[in-house]
């Protein structure tokens, strides 16, 4: 059938034994592979002595094995002609840039080489010019929905955003921009990239805007170590995969648990970037801080004209205006200022009023967002950055936070982060939590760790969910009622922070002067974790 048997491998570095020999190993024990495809140095820099003998016949690869060209000036004279060609028997050099349709239908889109800033790049590198050409030999075909697999040796600049942690590897900094944006455009449902020496299996992220464009095919990134590695980093990884054109359409875009947004997204709209609102005095109205954010609604933005062909425009989320006072929005004259220990660019940080505890503090936007569903990718990714923040404060007193929201008679999102002792351990405090919902009938769900509350939550649906520092996360989709005061109540219990006077905030309020000494000290401790140094 249409179903085919791949395999991919990082950095071969010329250790040709090794990898051919582990091939043989994983047909031997689980049956044959269609093809192996290599990313990163196929070829080592010293000579190559196992190179010889596969090169004269001498020995033969089990695998129909396709590789991508030099990255290095060293081993450019393995690839006599760089348009593609066979190098020995069943071992075949893709070439610089192309698409490859295998026998089974699949399309494999490839690209050979690092990123450099010349024309003509060196023979060992790619340009922009090779990224627009290959683009646009894809996007130009009608009805283009992705390719099957993209081969790049470079890691894309970027895979990190809102993603699980690529080890030591930054992201930022690390990678080709050009690969983001080819991997963006190209949508691969597999792209594999070496180089880095490091095994990375992002999880799935999604091709499309959610609840704003129809629901397209996740990718999956998998960078790859070098083969034969001494720490065991895994360098070949085995995948079945039903070429996109002989799939059900709703089957492809099925949408793993586990999908988090766009790692590119935000390079491809760094056009929009909203610039830092001030943080206005007392008395200014709340409207003024809004004022700016919705002029451009309904516009085209100028990075919206540029996106392809019949994609529809994407407006970033802006926030809405509050109905009445509101005591969160930054800008409003309602709110505490004495409380506020941190401002970001699209959130801040607030000691919560009559807290649980001197140190129980609250994650906000500036802007009128009433729910986590709501937030832009932006906001979303600040909340996610003082997140850790707040993580390695904790940790760093010998405490793990837990942290809870309820969107539900709630006007303006507010994430309540709350430290307990590190010995108590989160198995503790989920079965705390599930247990009392359980007492008053409701059901507490866990949900997997990476998956996304935007997954779960539908938009404008009332929820409460609690989050682990470990991103472990429960999760209840409200029906009815739902006790306003139950989070605080859970960690105030006797299995948790043992705090029964405590769990109703009015019965905590403590004056004024005490309130702005406690965001003082808050402040100075949390100073070296603070986002919001200045540069």
């Amino acid at each position: 059938g249409s179903v085919s048997r791949r395999l991919a491998c990082g950095d071969a570095e010329g250790r040709l034994e090794a990898l051919f020999g582990r091939v043989r190993a994983i047909q031997d024990k689980s049956g044959r592979f269609d093809m192996l495809l290599c990313v990163g140095n196929f070829f080592g820099s010293t000579s190559d002595p196992e190179w010889t003998e596969y090169r004269t016949g001498a020995k033969k690869a089990p695998i129909q094995t396709f590789v991508l060209g030099a990255n290095n000036q060293e081993t450019v004279r393995y690839f006599p002609d760089f348009s593609g060609c066979e190098l020995a028997e069943n071992i075949t050099y893709l070439g610089r840039r192309g698409v490859f349709s295998s026998t089974s239908g699949l399309q494999i889109a490839y690209l050979s080489g690092t990123e450099s800033q010349d024309e003509p790049a060196p023979a060992y590198s790619f340009s922009s010019k090779d990224v627009t050409e290959l683009k646009t030999s894809l996007l130009s075909t009608p009805n283009f929905k992705g390719v099957d697999i993209l081969l790049t040796s470079p890691w894309p600049r970027d895979v990190g955003n809102f993603a699980n942690s690529p080890g030591k590897i930054n992201t930022k900094k690390h990678g080709s921009t050009l690969i983001s944006d080819l991997a963006a455009s190209l949508k691969p449902r597999y792209h594999f990239a070496a180089l880095e020496k490091a095994y990375y299996e992002r999880l799935p992220y999604r091709n499309h805007t959610v609840l704003q464009e129809t629901p397209q095919h996740v990718s999956r990134f998998i960078a790859l170590a070098d083969v034969g590695n001494t720490s065991k980093k895994k360098y070949l990884y085995a995948f079945s995969i039903v070429p996109m054109s002989l799939m059900d359409p709703a089957e492809l875009v099925k949408q793993p648990q586990d999908v988090t947004e766009n790692p590119y997204r935000k390079s491809r709209k760094e056009a929009q970037k909203t610039t830092k609102p001030l943080v206005c005095a007392e008395e200014e109205p709340a409207c003024q801080f809004f004022f700016d954010l919705n002029k451009h609604q309904g516009k085209k933005r100028p990075s919206d004209v540029k996106e392809r062909g019949n994609s529809q425009p994407k407006q970033a989320k802006t926030p809405s205006q509050p109905t009445g006072p509101c005591w969160f929005c930054l800008a409003s004259p309602e709110v505490e200022k004495h409380l506020v220990v941190s401002i970001g660019t699209h959130c801040y940080l607030a000691l919560a009023k009559g807290g649980l505890l001197p140190d129980h503090v609250l994650i906000l936007p500036i802007g009128h967002y009433q729910s986590v569903v709501d937030l832009s990718p932006e906001v979303m990714e600040e909340v996610t950055k003082y997140k850790s923040a707040l993580k390695e404060f904790f940790r760093s007193k010998g405490k793990r936070y837990v942290l809870f929201e309820r969107n539900y008679k709630s006007q303006h999102l507010q994430l309540q982060v709350i430290p307990v002792p590190l010995d108590c351990t989160s198995e503790d405090i989920k079965e705390s939590f599930i247990t009392q919902a359980r007492e008053q009938q409701i059901d507490l769900l866990e949900i997997p760790e990476h998956s996304d509350i935007t997954q779960v939550a539908r938009p404008g649906t009332p929820y409460f969910y609690v989050e682990l520092d470990t991103g472990e996360k429960l999760f209840h989709s409200i029906r009815r009622s739902f006790p306003l005061q139950f989070g605080r109540a859970v960690l105030a219990s006797p299995a948790l922070l043992a705090l029964p006077e405590r769990a109703d905030w009015r019965r905590c309020a403590a004056g004024r002067a005490e309130e702005a000494a406690q965001a003082r000290a808050f402040r100075r401790d949390f100073q070296p974790f603070d986002l919001a140094l200045p540069e």
